[in-house]
């Protein structure tokens, strides 16, 4: 029991207890003085109380209640330091006077990290009657072995700050990349009218009102970082802006604002837009991501579908869960519209706090803070892991001292090659004051994620060079279903995406007036690739003689047999035809020159054909397709080489009327 209740409890009896009151001093006046910090106790002045327990000490020095209260006030304050300090005080005058300080005072080296509290739970099973402490002493011997062996077997650490450009005079914390590490958001506490900060710098620290806002740098081919500049279009003097999520490609952000009009509840998760001039205007994400509890420290999944977040709404495992919901549809103008929201369940939340979702571009690896699990004493850093075949999280794992300590740990990110962990940290300035600042250490091997890709590249017209702004669709080719929906920017044609390994796919770019143009990647061995992919993709208009290769249309071996993988590009022919009604288009098949001319020209005829085939089983007119045999009489690449030959194996689709 908290001593501070029992003082609490004895003045609120008032004369009724007055004869059975009792203190370790009978000094009227120390008493008088005590009796008055208690006072201040009952209404949480902590301070005033704090004062008054001071000046009874002077008055009468041994006086106990007053460090066994005061220790009550340090734990509130998670002053736990001092708590201890004043506990092994009142300890050191009279040991028995007060046997649960022991208790507390295990408690408090707990919460510091410091494994000598098993030492006082001990000192308290000898010297009161623990019964109805049980529980409570099981579960902080059982945390203070755990911390022990933690900080015994320690994890490599070597955490250093990430670029100079990266500082700020600020805060700086909560970082989000792009997938290819070339751009960075971060969230900064500045003063609310910083002119005034600046014009008047001896301005008294305590009058100052801070507020968060975006800063945003690029790194450049080098790999330096430039400066750090503010996101004008999003940040405003009215409220905070903080808790931000970049999409993988940079072209999306989804971010936490707090008390605006148009919020749900105390906090809500907005999106904004990228476009060639600048960021749109944050707009709330609406229900069912938003509702009247507190949402915030949004993270959306690399394949652009699913946006994990915090919530304290009802229906979850404890105090504030980690829910998830996926993108079903958008509006016209780009915006998301969210189905069903999902709460991670048992294998992630607790019935304690979760915060800040990191979920790796693998798609598979979770990281998160957590202080329902088994950790240093507050917020600690934990990964989990989808398993392949359920797609349930396993047990999340502690990733370890000192990464962890008895602090809040939140806001990790980690690198696409998911070797680097990026953070903020309180660093001690030269004047004496601590600073969040930018740092970045290296994970260690058992806590990384799997091998991720991602591919980069422009979207152009290929007659003109003219960038072009497109949808581009990651398709898996074994299911069919989307993997990742982006689309290029206007500016430049640019796009930039993930491409998770174990899976082979179809990457298709669509845009009005063109034919849509297809490219396949094949990573289903996770170990084949890493890093980044450059690839362009030039796209044709739409008139008489532009062609397509259908380069994710395949054949079983020395076969005219699709294989299932070829409905996902066929599908999409299906659909270009479908939008394009007037247009009539030829078949082209192609070989390599492997076998007789004769041979090469019946094979190709044969797929040509039953590509048509298909076509038409999807509802497209025969009279709008030719099937033509080309042989090996049009090859593309070097038939003396492997890769040629297989560039040379291909179906064409021209537009012939």
């Amino acid at each position: 029991m908290r001593y501070l209740v029992v003082i609490l409890l004895m003045l609120i009896c008032g004369g009724q207890v007055e004869a059975q009151k009792k203190y370790s001093v009978k000094n009227k006046k120390a008493i008088k003085i005590f009796e008055e910090g208690a006072e201040h106790l009952m209404w949480e002045n902590y301070d005033a109380a704090l004062e008054r327990f001071q000046m009874a000490l002077k008055v009468e020095p041994k006086f106990v209640d007053c460090y066994f209260a005061m220790s009550d006030i340090y734990r509130e304050k998670k002053d736990y330091k001092s708590q201890f300090e004043v506990l092994t005080a009142g300890i050191a005058i009279d040991s028995t006077y007060y046997p649960m300080a022991y208790y507390s005072a295990g408690v408090a080296l707990c919460q510091m990290g410091d494994t000598s509290s098993l030492r006082y739970f001990d000192l308290y099973r000898r010297y009161a009657n623990p019964k109805r402490m049980r529980k409570d002493v099981e579960y902080w011997v059982k945390h203070a072995k755990f911390v022990k062996n933690m900080m015994d077997n320690p994890v490599p650490f070597n955490p250093r700050r990430v670029s100079e450009n990266l500082t700020s005079e600020f805060d700086l914390y909560w970082p989000s990349l792009t997938i290819d590490e070339k751009e960075i958001v971060l969230t900064t506490l500045v003063p609310k009218h910083i002119e005034d900060y600046r014009r008047y710098p001896d301005m008294p620290k305590s009058t100052i009102y801070y507020q968060e806002d975006f800063t945003m740098a690029q790194r450049d081919d080098s790999g330096e970082w430039g400066i750090l500049k503010d996101v004008p279009d999003i940040n405003t003097r009215l409220t905070n802006e903080g808790a931000q999520a970049l999409s993988p490609d940079g072209m999306w952000m989804f971010l936490t604002i707090c008390g605006r009009q148009d919020s749900k509840g105390s906090c809500d998760i907005y999106f904004s837009r990228r476009t060639s001039t600048g960021w749109t205007s944050p707009r709330n994400i609406g229900a069912p991501v938003n509702s009247q509890a507190w949402e915030s420290q949004p993270c959306l999944s690399a394949d652009g579908q699913t946006l994990y977040f915090v919530s304290g709404r009802g229906g979850g495992k404890g105090g504030h869960d980690i829910w998830r919901a996926k993108i079903k549809e958008f509006r016209e103008d780009g915006f998301p519209i969210f189905g069903p929201v999902e709460n991670l369940g048992d294998s992630i939340n607790t019935s304690g706090d979760e915060a800040s979702p990191f979920i790796h571009p693998d798609n598979r690896t979770l990281y998160f803070s957590s202080n329902g699990w088994e950790g240093m004493g507050s917020m600690d850093i934990f990964v989990s892991r989808r398993d392949n075949d359920t797609a349930e999280w396993k047990t999340p794992v502690n990733i370890g001292y000192p990464i962890n300590t008895n602090q809040d740990e939140i806001g990790l990110v980690i690198s696409t090659a998911g070797n680097v962990g990026y953070y903020s940290s309180d660093i001690m300035q030269a004047d004496g004051r601590l600073k969040k600042e930018l740092l970045c250490f290296d994970i260690p091997v058992k806590h990384r994620p799997n091998v991720v890709s991602y591919l980069k590249g422009k979207v152009y017209d290929i007659e003109t060079r003219y960038p072009l702004s497109a949808q581009l669709e990651l398709l898996d080719l074994s299911s069919g279903k989307k993997v990742t929906l982006t689309e290029s920017r206007a500016s430049d044609g640019s796009f930039l995406l993930n491409l998770p390994s174990g899976r082979n796919y179809a990457l298709i770019a669509s845009k009005d007036k063109y034919l849509y143009h297809s490219e396949t990647f094949a990573l289903e061995k996770a170990e084949e690739r890493g890093g980044a992919v450059y690839l362009d993709m030039p796209m044709t208009p739409i008139r008489v003689g532009a062609k397509i290769t259908l380069k994710n249309v395949f054949f079983e071996f020395d076969s005219r047999e699709l294989k299932p993988e070829s409905v996902v590009e066929l599908t999409r022919l299906v659909a270009l035809m479908n939008d394009n009604p007037s247009i009539t288009v030829e078949i082209g098949g192609h070989t390599d020159n492997y076998g007789s001319e004769a041979y090469n020209a019946n094979l190709s005829m044969a797929r040509a054909k039953s590509t048509v085939a298909f076509l038409i089983s999807k509802g497209i007119s025969e009279k709008r397709l030719k099937a033509k045999g080309y042989g090996s009489k049009q090859p593309i690449g070097d038939n003396g080489t492997e890769e040629g030959r297989a560039l040379n194996r291909r179906i064409e689709a021209k537009i012939i009327e």
